[in-house]
């Protein structure tokens, strides 16, 4: 049995923690609604969270719940209806500073005529860092995501997962404060995948980046992350925000065999599975009884 002493350092009394601190993101009353030609769809009807320095969250949901679309808006990338996200104590009305986002289709991100290095560079040499400094920065984040001696050869000649990895050196040999990533991962095999989810946490703590991603795989979740942003099905809310406290260092075989990797499975299996309307009510009746143990979610 793992006690508390073997749990994460960084989460250790975790909601003291959170209190003294200013989050990174802060994502308040968050609303978008499409216009269509059968009328107005809306997909985001007040969604609110908070992702604190140093941390790895991730959104779920159904699909169709706006993973995306919050991800979006956060990098700035796409105006919400109503609400608010702020990054770093700026509201956002465009791209942030000191952020990078991953994308899932990394041939669609990568410059086939570039080298890999020069994919990786690129996003310096726009912001005017110096050539040395970017050579380095870049070099040192493709070491880190294990593609040194790659530098030369172009995109099309490595593997998916190799490609994904060129993605996130670029990301992070920009040195940002906000990572996000969306379903960074869904686009290789099983196998990729495992060994792509293995680099995140180490990048996290060799970078100090805080990290917030979408993916549609409930496994991925709860594996790397602090906690798990659970959306609903549109008109999405946030059905709940679940804590992760998992033993390190974690790993495939070892994590996943967990007693409280497969409780933590089962509850946020069940949450993407709710509805809004479920929620809204749970809402309201901690409103009307907060004392109620009954009605209190598990965390």
């Amino acid at each position: 049995m793992t006690t508390d002493a073997h749990l994460e350092p960084h989460l250790a009394d975790k909601p003291t923690q959170l209190s003294r601190i200013a989050p990174i993101v802060s994502v308040c009353e968050l609303r978008k609604t499409w216009i269509t030609p059968d009328g107005k769809n809306i997909a985001l009807d007040g969604v609110s969270f908070d992702v604190y320095p140093g941390e790895v969250a991730a959104i779920v949901g159904p699909s169709g719940a706006g993973k995306t679309t919050v991800l979006r808006i956060v990098a700035g990338l796409l105006e919400s209806t109503s609400g608010s996200a702020v990054v770093s104590g700026e509201t956002v009305d465009g791209p942030p500073e000191g952020v990078a986002m991953v994308f899932q289709d990394y041939s669609r991100s990568l410059l086939p005529w570039l080298t890999v290095l020069g994919n990786v560079t690129l996003p310096m040499r726009a912001n005017g860092v110096k050539k040395k400094e970017a050579l380095d920065r870049a070099r040192h984040a493709l070491a880190s995501v294990g593609l040194a001696g790659k530098e030369k050869i172009h995109p099309r000649q490595l593997s998916g997962g190799m490609q994904q990895r060129v993605a996130i050196a670029r990301a992070l040999a920009f040195q940002p404060t906000l990572l996000l990533m969306d379903e960074p991962f869904a686009s290789v095999d099983a196998q990729t995948r495992m060994d792509l989810e293995d680099l995140v946490i180490p990048l996290r703590d060799e970078y100090g980046v805080t990290i917030l991603f979408v993916t549609h795989d409930i496994d991925e979740a709860i594996y790397l992350s602090d906690r798990v942003i659970s959306l609903t099905t549109p008109p999405s809310v946030v059905g709940e925000i679940v804590e992760v406290h998992l033993p390190t260092p974690r790993t495939q075989v070892a994590t996943k065999k967990h007693p409280e990797f497969a409780r933590l499975r089962e509850h946020v299996l069940s949450l993407v599975r709710s509805t809004p309307e479920s929620v809204r009510a749970q809402e309201q009746t901690l409103k009307s009884d907060p004392t109620n143990e009954e009605n209190t979610w598990a965390s």
